[in-house]
């Protein structure tokens, strides 16, 4: 069975860094995720956490998350409801931090080219395959790994190591 993300395609460009995704301020005043998300791509967009709805789809041009290593970006992105980030490239802090807290995240090259603000698309995880159902177009990103795929899909690194090692646990 294939895992399928649709949503709303929300459009920012290139070196979108972690302080433009969650402003440091906020970081250091607050541990809530729930309230980094009131605050996620403020700078750019003031009232993002308002429009955006749950499953909605981030779409970027290269070297989204460059900045600092902080994982509240993503985790921001995620509790904002973010479904996945498709970029043509990012900084691979930050794409390794997305999947250990289990936001999906898609390398495809020229996407901000084929995407509009508010198309809809479909994206299937396991494959790369991209369908943006307001153009009727078929976009294909690079898929990930099996394991960091896997990581995802358990809903991050932490549920993903206890799922295995509990496995290991009932065999002694």
């Amino acid at each position: 069975m294939f895992q399928k993300i649709r949503g709303r395609a929300w459009k920012f460009g290139d070196n979108v860094d972690t302080d433009v995704i969650i402003p440091t301020r906020v970081v250091t005043s607050t541990s809530d995720p729930y309230g980094w998300a009131r605050y996620v791509m403020e700078p750019l967009d003031p009232d993002f956490h308002k429009k955006v709805e749950k499953g909605d789809i981030l779409v970027a041009g290269k070297n989204f998350g460059c900045g600092s290593s902080r994982e509240q970006a993503p985790t921001a992105l995620k509790y904002a409801g973010i479904g996945a980030v498709i970029a043509e490239s990012f900084a691979r802090i930050f794409f390794r931090n997305s999947i250990n807290i289990g936001l999906p995240v898609l390398e495809c090259k020229n996407i901000s080219t084929k995407i509009r603000e508010g198309d809809i698309l479909e994206v299937y995880l396991e494959t790369g395959n991209i369908r943006n159902l307001t153009t009727g177009e078929n976009i294909k990103a690079m898929p990930l790994p099996e394991f960091a795929l896997q990581i995802i899909l358990d809903g991050g690194l932490i549920p993903y190591l206890k799922k295995r090692t509990s496995k290991y646990a009932r065999r002694s």
